[in-house]
């Protein structure tokens, strides 16, 4: 398992003994995100896609020993250089907790890992609203994607197309 320190704090692999902290950093997120309707998820369905499918990775960062943010991320692919990139699906820093420096090395763990595993890219999305995390984004180089729009196809969508 890696673990690295960073900015005083240190980053490692969620493992399964983590799934209810992870959890409930999920919840905090979609409290702060005003989407708490949206989480759907239980313990046994984490458990399940995160450390049996193994279909994302979470990290945890801790502090004095304290767990005070997480990210969980995945693969993804870019057909036009033919290579899988990382995937930043969560980042969340308990409030309390911001400006230390731990959501920078959270992303600065997972570009650590795109570099080592030769992945070309790193990306996430943002709320628009979210200024503060926007600012912070662009403040480490990274570059909106303003010709792009996020597509999403959930429920009865979803349930429809797949019956043609």
């Amino acid at each position: 398992m890696r673990v690295t320190k960073v900015a005083g704090c240190i980053i490692r692999e969620a493992t399964a003994k983590d799934v209810e902290l992870v959890l409930s950093f999920i919840k905090r997120l979609a409290q702060y995100e005003k989407l708490e309707d949206q989480v759907t998820v239980t313990l046994e369905t984490l458990y399940d896609s995160l450390f049996v499918k193994k279909a994302a990775k979470a990290i945890i960062a801790e502090l004095q020993g304290m767990p005070v943010g997480f990210a969980v991320y995945f693969h993804n692919f870019s057909t036009f250089l033919g290579k899988p990139g990382l995937y930043l699906e969560d980042l969340f820093v308990v409030p309390e907790m911001r400006g230390r420096g731990i959501g920078k090395a959270l992303l600065s763990y997972l570009a650590q890992e795109a570099v080592e595993q030769d992945l070309p890219r790193m990306e996430w999305t943002c709320l628009n609203w979210n200024t503060p995390s926007l600012d912070f984004y662009h403040a480490l180089g990274a570059v909106p994607m303003s010709d792009w729009t996020a597509q999403r196809l959930t429920g009865e969508a979803l349930q429809k197309l797949a019956k043609g």
